[in-house]
């Protein structure tokens, strides 16, 4: 396997908007140091050669806490700065050209909306899953929802680990109770927090208790 179940715990996915005028490099230590288990940097404004030089940095910060660094869009990018791999929506690169490409040990991770979505990235060789929005999102706000039983059905439907996305906060995350996900991604709730670290610790300990009591 190319990423572990219980490395999706608590995906970070960075957005420049909800740190405001904060250093990048900064917040992302803190997420880090708040128990992140694997992080996505997402840039949509630069090249491929801007963000795979913005990624080898993180790569660094990403290596000092042994987690993994996942670039949303451009493997190319992901490529060339040695990032672990790449996450991919429905619109972008196929997981297939990806593969090829990348070869064995990247990572490659998929959105999925609808089981059929989430099977054909399974056969194309995708290592995880991102589901939803599973709420409303102030980053995507015209993100298509689904619901609790559609996130488990999805889930549920390959046998390569998910995690939902959409959303998700410390208060509203008991709704996703038997959704079947291994873990949660977190942009505003994480990155927009007064106090990244602690927002992160949080988040951890409530989707930890979580999957201890079965629910995920």
């Amino acid at each position: 396997m190319r990423i572990k179940r219980e490395q999706l715990l608590l995906y970070a996915v960075t957005d420049r908007k909800c740190i405001g005028d904060r250093d990048l490099f900064t917040c992302i230590r803190e997420a880090l140091e708040g128990g992140v288990t694997i992080l996505q940097l997402r840039e949509k404004g630069m090249s491929t050669e801007q963000l795979a030089e913005e990624a080898r940095k993180v790569k660094e910060l990403c290596k000092e806490f042994g987690v993994p660094l996942i670039i949303n869009d451009d493997y190319k990018a992901a490529m060339l700065s040695g990032a672990d791999g790449v996450h991919v929506g429905v619109e972008d690169a196929s997981v297939s050209e990806i593969r090829a490409a990348a070869g064995d040990s990247f990572i490659i991770g998929a959105t999925a909306k609808t089981p059929e979505q989430a099977i054909k990235a399974y056969s194309e060789g995708a290592d995880y899953l991102g589901v939803g929005a599973v709420f409303p999102s102030p980053t995507k706000t015209n993100a298509i929802r689904i619901t609790t039983s559609q996130l488990h059905e999805i889930c549920g439907c390959v046998n390569i680990p998910s995690v939902a996305i959409g959303g998700i906060t410390e208060n509203n995350l008991s709704g996703l109770a038997g959704g079947g996900m291994a873990g949660i991604a977190v942009v505003s709730s994480l990155f927009g927090a007064d106090d990244i670290r602690l927002a992160a610790h949080n988040l951890r300990a409530a989707v930890s208790a979580l999957t201890k009591g079965g629910a995920v």
